[in-house]
């Protein structure tokens, strides 16, 4: 009995010792080691019979299936690791072999893969993430150039900046502007008046009143670059008005420094009515030169419905003079009503005030609304008027060609 204990010792120290420190098992052999030892001394101590064996094959089952579920749990994860990598090796496969698979594709990705019940599931599952890449990377792309012109956009002007902001280019500038503003502080005393009626805002919208204030910088700023300015004036002008609102937009904080004269009082009672002409296209009465002693008026206004005889019922109701452009003296009119714009308006009193000269006056005028100068009088120009209406009716055509050859001979 002795000589099978320490026969059992020794197998124990050769073979499953080194095995379970091998694969760290020690702590669990140990007192298993120990219980057979004493189960083996307290069957000494009984001093049992000699035909009783030890079952060494139960023994060896149970050692091996303890092994095998600490094995398991070890193996377990490089077979996921195995079966990723078996996957990603497909995966560059197909990439070689032309198919549409994703260049980059995440751990989540690779196992949705393989879960795919299917080879066609597989392969629409990879086409979707292959689009999905090409967005994103199309996406990228476009950004990136947009940021590329954007950085361009901004050199370019920062050079045009920086030639802009050159010495010689700014000092002109200065000494400009304040020649231009000496020129209209001088006609604040001595210049000729020139009103702007500001009383016809309720018979516009806001978009009308917007339009009209835009108008009345631009002739503001032609005015002061002018040789010789007008002094404006802004009768009518309410405080806390649409005008007002829209004029601070425009100028911001400029519309307190501005060289003009701004009034809630009527022209009439700052000026003699005797001197006064409102200028209106309704008034039947031309003008045929400028007058150097008026005080001109224009109408503050912008409809595009065309609100006709409104400020030739205002001047009439005021007891003033009124007069139109001679459009039709100097212009061969063709289409679009007489009205003008306030800056083209401003253009022409100041080029007449200039040079007296309608010619140059009228280039101001759209060239869209007439077919050239005529230096006939009125009626032949009515005649040539009903001509064109004729031809373009289509009656008479021959008989209309004729007479019209006739009128204006080929120099």
């Amino acid at each position: 009995m002795q000589s099978a204990n320490m026969l059992l010792r020794k197998i124990v120290r050769s073979s499953v010792l080194p095995f379970a420190a091998q694969h760290r098992m020690q702590k669990d052999l140990f007192p298993l080691s120990r219980t057979l030892n004493l189960s083996l001394r307290l069957k000494q101590d009984k001093s049992c019979e000699p035909s009783e064996k030890l079952d060494l094959d139960e023994w060896k089952k149970v050692m091996k299936s303890g092994l095998q579920e600490e094995v398991s749990e070890t193996v377990s994860e490089p077979k996921e690791l195995s079966s990723l990598a078996a996957a990603r090796e497909t995966l560059e496969m197909w990439r070689l072999a032309g198919k549409a698979v994703p260049e980059n594709i995440s751990e989540e990705q690779l196992k949705t893969f393989m879960e795919c019940p299917s080879k066609s599931a597989k392969k629409k599952y990879l086409k979707y993430l292959h689009l999905k890449e090409l967005r994103k990377k199309n996406d990228k792309r476009k950004m990136d150039e947009k940021r590329e012109r954007r950085l361009e956009a901004q050199d370019q002007a920062s050079k045009t900046d920086e030639t802009k902001k050159s010495s010689f280019v700014c000092t002109w500038s200065s000494t400009m502007d304040k020649a231009y503003n000496w020129r209209a502080a001088q006609s604040m005393i001595f210049g000729q008046p020139l009103v702007f009626d500001m009383s016809y805002e309720k018979e516009m919208s806001v978009r009308e009143v917007t339009n009209t204030v835009r108008q009345i910088v631009l002739s503001e700023s032609c005015n002061r670059r002018s040789v010789d300015p007008f002094h404006i004036h802004f009768c009518n002008f309410k405080d806390d008005s649409l005008y007002h609102r829209e004029f601070i937009k425009q100028y911001r904080e400029a519309w307190g420094k501005l060289l003009i004269t701004v009034t809630d009082q009527c022209y009439t009672e700052i000026f003699p009515k005797d001197k006064l002409i409102y200028l209106t296209a309704d008034s039947p009465k031309v003008m045929k030169t400028f007058d150097h002693d008026k005080i001109y008026i224009v109408g503050s206004m912008v409809d595009k419905s065309i609100k006709t005889g409104v400020s030739l019922a205002r001047a009439k109701r005021l007891g003033l003079e009124t007069a139109a452009l001679p459009l039709e003296k100097y212009l061969l009119w063709s289409s679009g009503a007489k009205n003008l714009t306030l800056d083209q308006m401003m253009h022409i009193l100041l080029t007449l005030k200039d040079t007296a000269d309608w010619k140059k006056a009228l280039e101001f005028v759209p060239k869209r609304k007439y077919c050239g100068f005529v230096n006939k009088p009125v009626k032949e120009l009515k005649k040539t008027l009903d001509l064109i209406n004729t031809l373009k009716r289509g009656k008479g055509r021959e008989e209309v060609q004729k007479q019209f050859a006739k009128s204006y001979p080929k120099k």
